[in-house]
Parts: C-alpha cells; sequence; structure tokens
C-alpha cells in the first residue's frame, strides 16, 4: 500500500497518551509505519495500528497526560524503585523500565566510556543539575533519569520520538536538526525503546484478554511482527561516528 502523505507534519496519538511527529505513513497490514521525516531514507518507528488513537496536526492541542499504572509502595528493589519514580514523575512504568533497558541493562554500576552512570546513564553536569548526588546509587539514579525524561515530555509535548532522542543525544541536537539528528545510534535507540514498549503493552492486553485467545494470539503475533520490523534506518552520514550526550 503507498505511503500516505502528511501535511506538513502530523502526530500519531497512541493510546499511552504519548505522541510521535511524523512526515508521512504508511499502512502494513497491522502495523502503521511512522516515517520520521519526509526522505526517502528517513527513519522511521513502526506501531500496532490498533495503538493509535488519532492523527492530529502538529500544532493541535498537546495529547492527554500518560495515564499511570497502579504502583505499590516504594522498596528497595529496581522495580519498587522505577514505581516509585513513576508515582513522583507521572511516566508510565513500563517505559521507564525501557529506557533501563536500553541505556545500562538494569546494570546499576554501568559506566560508560564518556562517563555517563548507572541505571539511567546520567552524565555528570545532568546528574547535577538534577539533584543527583550519587548516579550509583540506584534509586537516586531512576529518580534523576525519570525527572529529566519527563522534563524532555514536556519539551516536546509528549512527543515520545523527540523526547528520547534528546535523551540519547541532546537537547542541543534535537534542537539543531529540528528533530531526531541523522546518528545511527540514535534512531536505534528510539526503535528499541519503542519496540520494547509496545511489546510490554501487547502482552498486558493478551493477558487482560483471556477470554479471547484468537484476539490474544493475533496481539501477540502482532508484537513480534513490531519487533522484527521495528528498526530505524538512516541515510549514512559523517555524524553517524558521533557519540550520543549520554553515552
Amino acid at each position: 500500500m503507498p505511503a500516505l502523505p502528511a501535511l506538513a507534519a502530523d502526530l500519531a496519538v497512541l493510546q499511552n497518551g504519548f505522541s510521535i511527529r511524523h512526515e508521512r505513513r504508511e499502512a502494513l497490514g497491522t502495523i502503521t509505519r511512522l516515517y520520521l521525516d519526509g526522505s526517502p531514507q528517513s527513519g522511521y518507528v513502526d506501531v500496532p495500528s490498533d495503538q493509535i488513537v488519532s492523527i492530529e496536526h502538529d500544532d493541535s492541542l498537546a495529547p492527554q497526560p500518560v495515564v499511570l499504572q497502579p504502583v505499590p509502595t516504594p522498596g528497595n528493589t529496581i522495580d519498587d524503585f522505577v514505581n516509585a519514580a513513576s508515582l513522583k514523575h507521572g511516566i508510565d512504568p513500563d517505559l521507564i523500565q525501557s529506557v533501563i533497558r536500553a541505556e545500562s541493562g538494569f546494570n546499576p554500576k554501568a559506566v560508560s566510556r564518556k562517563g555517563a552512570k548507572g541505571l539511567m546513564q546520567l552524565m555528570p553536569a545532568t546528574a547535577s543539575k538534577l539533584g543527583v548526588a550519587n548516579s550509583l546509587d540506584p534509586a537516586a539514579n531512576v529518580d534523576g533519569g525519570t525527572q529529566y525524561l519527563r522534563e524532555l515530555l514536556e519539551r516536546y509535548n509528549n512527543d515520545l520520538v523527540k523526547a528520547l532522542a534528546a535523551y540519547n543525544a541532546g537537547p542541543e541536537r534535537v534542537e539543531k536538526y529540528k528533530g531526531v539528528p541523522p546518528y545511527r545510534e540514535t534512531y536505534a535507540y528510539i526503535s528499541r525503546i519503542i519496540a520494547d514498549f509496545n511489546r510490554k503493552k501487547l502482552a498486558q492486553y493478551a493477558a487482560a484478554h483471556p477470554a479471547a485467545p484468537r484476539t490474544a494470539k493475533r496481539a501477540s503475533k502482532t508484537s513480534r511482527a513490531a519487533a522484527a520490523s521495528n528498526t530505524l534506518t538512516t541515510t549514512p552520514t559523517t555524524a553517524d561516528a558521533q557519540q550520543s550526550a549520554s553515552n
């Protein structure tokens, strides 16, 4: 099926409350492919079509805030730290978990070559601005990283792709390129997080509808298809060799 052009730029508003800004989109069976800019080699994100609530013009009102899942009383595990940060900053805990998976693989002692530290890989300057004294303290790191993610979502009107791009490559690069910077690493980073987040939501949907096995099976199949095809691609550029701000 031919790609559907977006006039100027559109926002795909998702059931989870986030939006994805895109220049054009393409229906591929149960998947909708959202191209982040208008070029043929544009990076793209694949999302299950039934997760898209509406398509709005970029100058429309921002989508509704994220609807949080019920969270338990904070404790001393990574899940507890995530749930506490989720409740405090209004970010879906599944999204926080997906960011942690992409950033550190759940290693609280992770340190990158650039000096980013902890579960959510906070750079020293960012940690200082967020008031995080010890980035290797899991609770403080998750709280600070989630606060930073919330600030980026608010800055970009709940545009998840831009917020993740800024978390990975830095807001100054998102401003410079007026969107996702043309770095393979950043496109792959966004893709991994959205694919992981979508898998969790589809699994939750399947678990919540045990009386409809066919629907659950289709949801699982859709999740696998999305994960398999949810790869962002870009035209190779010299910028690909640059390291991200958070790594």
